[in-house]
């Protein structure tokens, strides 16, 4: 079955996986080698997450997986432990695997945790990303690691320069695959996929399927295992409320929101970069231990940015979207939309930055009056009606805006599914994989 024959025409959500998975209830379950149990322990997991616990299992036997979560839910041990469990049945120069992410934050929290879990054992990664020495990184693939994680255009630069080669590569994941696309990085993958072999495994991972990750989720992934925990309503431990508000006052309710006592660390959204650092330079002027990370800033400022955001130098991150993306901090207390998403499905994505971990958070969006009509749709994907706060006079509105507001000012909760997760495969099902000419039917099914 075809990727695409899993998708419903009519939505971005996902059927059921194909594949039957345990429910592991702790990592031993996967019973994976024993060197990476102990990068496991060193890690500090316990129980696997649900996206862990349904898909692991499936890529240790080889299969394609497609799974829909977003950030903040363990994708990245979802799909390392199992590629690093697969490199260990085999030595064999590198690279072997290859995993793509659309950021440079991203791709570096990704890489860090794969060194952890591979902490024992004798397994190289190198990390390859623009805006730090391609001279480093050349030198550090002279090394032929065994993973190379990657943002698509650097790898393209290094492959064009002969630095590189994948047609040794063995798995191949794609994480954030929708972001890779809203940031235009679809026809550079499908240039790296054109450099590695046929025979491969693939995992693929998306907050959201829009039309084009579909088609090339149905394009690279042969009877994927399937798996959807990216939930459209927002996480039970959110609290989030909109706040009916002028846009001239906007500032005055941030400072207000900012300054209560249990606001301990809050990221902001704006829409655009110029409005990111304004505002991050005015709340800084206002007392508040500030920083603004978008897309002009050199890579060593934004990491110095990141590193005193985690380090708690600062309190207060306002970023853009773009900017946002592979941002993966666990104790953010806030999320403020100063300005609403472009889309409902951002919502989700960006109020999903706090209450992760089974913590609680709270979640703050401004909308103008000429907002509503995204406040309404987003009503309709989440299948719920947002709460309205109104905070002294920050959030006064004319009456003809205010009755049109949908959802009224209750505060119930919106509605929020919960999240659902043996043998091994090893190298001889490994091998199984495809595929001779153009034709997809010469891929035999993985072993279920």
């Amino acid at each position: 079955m075809s990727a695409s024959e899993m998708i419903p025409a009519d939505s971005g959500t996902l059927e059921a996986g194909a594949i039957e998975t345990m429910h592991a209830e702790s990592f031993e379950d996967f019973e994976l080698h024993a060197l990476l149990e102990r990068g496991v322990r060193e890690a500090g997991f316990t129980r696997p997450w649900p996206i862990q616990a349904q898909t692991i299992p499936a890529a240790l036997e080889g299969a394609d997986v497609l799974g829909l979560a977003q950030t903040g839910t363990g994708k990245t041990a979802a799909f390392a432990l199992p590629l690093l469990d697969q490199l260990l049945d085999e030595d064999a120069p590198g690279p072997r695997a290859l995993v793509l992410a659309p950021t440079r934050e991203l791709a570096t929290q990704i890489d860090a945790e794969i060194r952890v879990l591979a902490k024992f054992t004798k397994l190289k990664t190198t990390l390859v990303f623009g805006g730090s020495s391609m001279h480093a990184q050349k030198a550090a693939l002279r090394r032929r690691p065994e993973v190379i994680v990657a943002c698509p255009g650097r790898l393209l630069d290094l492959m064009g320069q002969g630095a590189v080669r994948l047609d040794a590569v063995e798995t191949l994941v794609l994480d954030e695959a929708d972001h890779m696309f809203d940031m235009g990085f679809l026809p550079d993958i499908r240039r790296i996929l054109a450099a590695l072999p046929r025979d491969r495994q693939n995992l693929l991972f998306s907050a959201t399927m829009p039309k084009e990750i579909r088609r090339l989720a149905d394009e690279i992934l042969y009877e994927p295992h399937v798996v959807e925990l990216a939930n459209q309503a927002p996480a039970e431990t959110i609290e989030h409320v909109l706040h009916p508000v002028p846009e001239a006052r906007k500032k005055d309710l941030l400072n207000h929101i900012l300054s209560e006592d249990d606001c301990k660390t809050a990221i902001v959204f704006t829409r655009t970069k110029h409005r990111a650092r304004r505002i991050a330079e005015q709340l800084g002027r206002a007392g508040h231990r500030a920083i603004g990370l978008q897309g002009n800033m050199s890579q060593g400022q934004r990491d110095r940015a990141m590193r005193g955001f985690r380090d708690r130098k600062f309190d207060v991150l306002v970023a853009t979207d773009i900017a946002a993306r592979g941002i993966d901090v666990s104790d953010v207390s806030h999320v403020i939309n100063f300005d609403v998403p472009n889309t409902p499905e951002v919502y989700t994505h960006r109020i999903g930055r706090t209450g992760r971990s089974e913590q609680s958070g709270k979640a703050h969006t401004f909308v103008t009056g000429e907002d509503w009509g995204w406040v309404k749709a987003t009503e309709k994907m989440i299948g719920a009606s947002i709460p309205q706060e109104h905070v002294g006079d920050f959030t006064e509105v004319e009456p003809a805006r205010a009755k049109k507001a949908p959802g009224g000012g209750g505060r119930g909760r919106p509605r929020s599914s919960n999240d659902g997760g043996g043998g091994r495969g090893r190298r001889g099902q490994q091998q199984r994989r495809r595929r001779g000419g153009n034709s997809r039917g010469s891929r035999p099914s993985a072993s279920r």
